[in-house]
């Protein structure tokens, strides 16, 4: 007697094999079979249909930001909407463990500026129970979770407990820091934190602009943390390197090189985000060669490579937009979208918008106007060039910012944009 029997899905079982139709049979919290259609009898306390459904092994999400989400959502949707059964949070140097009382608020802004995660849900959301990192771990152990849920301690907060302001404003640590953030790490990981994690790119800011405490950190304080996952015998050292996001190439090499070395030197898996960026579009090849010469010497460096693009919606109410740092476009930023559309129309507020230019390197408008698109209901996530904002303003003889501002005032105020 069976407790559940999955009948006639399409199963995909992870091995890379064919799908197939077929059934599944679960005891007591396991799998105990696997085969054709009819072959594994029908008594069951409870029978589903599956005809025309995929019938998988749960997804694990290995990069979220579930850190706050997980306190007061057991489901954490929408990942468990998607099949995903386990997550792993703490990624990018953020979390909020370890915390002092008065620096809550502070990694509550730095999560909202890094992940655009609302500050208001998190704030009002959040149930703090939690000072160290193993209390973290507890407080989480005392909630009801519908998936399982994976953690690590974040540069960020870890820096903020031990340094305060200094280590908040990303000044260099001193040894004696160092110390006391591989302990703390080294306890965290005994308490059953997955690993340490730790942010390099300068995309990654805090609302008030400022880099993620750990961004320019020393290798002396790289090292010094991952010799506390050496000594522990336990965790994984995570990475979000610089030029992740494409912002910066040429800081490739020099990031495989120091990672590759601390793989080498604590005997732990080291893994980091890779894609492939806008630039130099076979550098992940090169990437990944690294990777596999240091796995062949027996180093444990791995990328996390993403399943698909990433990307961004912008439009008049999203945190992020082109005209971002405009005088003229960031007055209008207390408007509603529909009011902000209105005065959009403004021929004195289009000609000074325009006469502006976005503050720091990162554009898109200068970047990338061939991976701007409108979009719409009719969702397209492989839009063809011709349609990109690079190609209307070729043809128009315009400039991309031109073309963006007119795309923006002739649709409705909830219109957006896709970058992929």
């Amino acid at each position: 007697m069976y407790d559940l029997l999955i009948t006639n899905g399409t199963i995909v079982d992870g091995r890379g094999g064919t799908p197939f139709v077929g059934d599944v049979a679960v005891r007591d919290g396991r799998i105990v079979g696997v085969g054709e259609p009819g072959s594994l009898g029908a008594g069951a306390t409870e029978t589903i249909d599956a005809t025309g459904k995929l019938v998988t092994p749960g997804f694990v999400d290995i990069h979220s930001h579930y850190d706050g989400q997980v306190t007061w959502d057991p489901y954490l949707t929408p990942s468990s909407w998607h099949g995903v059964t386990s997550v792993v949070m703490g990624n990018c140097g953020v979390g909020f463990a370890p915390v002092r009382p008065d620096r809550r608020r502070w990694l509550v802004e730095l999560m909202e500026g890094v992940e655009d995660i609302p500050g208001a849900a998190l704030t009002e959301g959040m149930r703090w129970a939690w000072e160290s990192f193993p209390e973290y771990l507890d407080a989480l152990d005392d909630l009801p979770h519908a998936i399982d849920v994976g953690a690590q301690i974040g540069h960020a907060p870890l820096r903020a407990y031990v340094m305060g302001e200094r280590g908040a404003a990303d000044e260099p640590a001193t040894a004696e820091d160092i110390a006391a953030m591989a302990a703390i790490v080294r306890e965290a990981v005994e308490a059953g934190a997955l690993g340490f994690s730790t942010s390099r790119t300068v995309l990654h800011k805090a609302l008030d602009g400022t880099p993620v405490p750990g961004t320019f950190a020393s290798e002396d304080e790289l090292f010094g943390i991952g010799a506390a996952l050496a000594e522990a015998g336990a965790g994984l050292f995570e990475v979000s390197p610089s030029g992740v996001a494409g912002e910066n190439d040429a800081a490739w090499p020099a990031e495989l090189t120091w990672m590759r070395r601390l793989a080498a030197t604590i005997h732990r898996p080291v893994t980091f985000a890779m894609t492939q960026g806008n630039g130099d579009t076979r550098l992940y090849r090169t990437i990944l060669a690294e990777a596999a010469a240091a796995r062949a010497e027996g180093s444990r460096l791995a990328p996390q490579i993403a399943g698909r693009a990433s990307g961004l919606l912008f439009g008049l109410d999203t945190t992020y937009h082109p005209f971002q740092t405009r005088p003229s476009w960031d007055a209008l930023g207390a408007l509603t979208p529909a009011d902000k559309l209105a005065r959009l129309r403004d021929p004195d507020v289009r000609a000074a918008i325009l006469a502006e230019t976005e503050e720091g390197s990162m554009s898109l408008l200068d970047r990338m106007p061939g991976r701007i698109w409108r979009f719409d209901d009719d969702v397209d996530y492989e839009p063809p060039a011709s349609a990109s904002l690079a190609a209307a303003a070729a043809q128009q003889g315009r400039s991309a910012a031109e073309v963006l501002y007119d795309w923006i005032v002739d649709g409705p105020a909830d219109q957006l944009f896709m970058v992929p």
